[in-house]
């Protein structure tokens, strides 16, 4: 649906002040009012909240907060700006696949570990700062924004001696990092929760 009013948008089809948001085009599939149109056909409908989110602060933070980000960098303007996440396997011993992602390209790096601990992280990061990028790395991700899973909590470590700045999210505000959430959403189409990653075939 968020593609939708998009695209109505960038096509001009419609001005904005004749759009309607697309929530109110989700409760038009719920009511029947878009044809054959139904809400199982939707893959993102099921995870929608209506609730209003409520911060809790009881979580721990890790590091420097995204509240202390450059507001520019939420424009997509400039190119540099990374978020990263881990999607994890069905259990608790199984291979995790980190996600790293360029905010104004929407490029995406994804590399599989052994395991979700900090040092298996530190060393997918380690091995994607310098033999990927060898000395450009800090130029190619200027920011990197995060969770505060202590699967992060060794990050601010590639801070040493570059330009680089880690940012944490706010405690269970997924949102800060929404560029990665919504590639993670797309990439769980090809490798559903309850799959074993163990099981695919994807790069180290």
């Amino acid at each position: 649906m968020d593609a939708c009013c998009g695209e109505a948008l960038l096509s001009h089809k419609f001005s904005r002040e004749e759009m309607v948001c697309t929530k109110t085009l989700y409760n038009y599939v719920t009511l029947g009012l878009l044809g054959a149109l139904k809400s199982i056909d939707l893959p993102l409908r099921v995870k929608r909240k209506n609730k209003k989110h409520k911060t809790r602060e009881r979580k721990k933070k890790l590091g420097r907060s995204i509240e202390e980000r450059d507001a520019s960098v939420d424009d997509r303007q400039e190119f540099g700006h990374g978020e990263c996440d881990l999607v994890l396997g069905r259990r608790s011993n199984d291979e995790v696949l980190l996600t790293l992602i360029e905010r104004k390209t929407r490029c995406s790096l994804i590399r599989k570990l052994q395991n979700k601990e900090s040092a298996s992280v530190m060393e997918a990061f380690r091995v994607i700062r310098d033999e990927w990028f060898a000395d450009c790395f800090d130029k190619v991700f200027r920011t990197i924004t995060t969770d505060n899973g202590s699967e992060f909590a060794r990050l601010a470590e590639l801070e040493e001696g570059s330009s680089l700045r880690v940012y944490y999210a706010r405690p269970y505000c997924s949102s800060d990092k929404g560029t990665n959430e919504n590639h993670n959403g797309l990439f769980r189409r090809f490798i559903p929760k309850g799959k074993c990653i163990h099981d695919y075939s994807v790069g180290r």
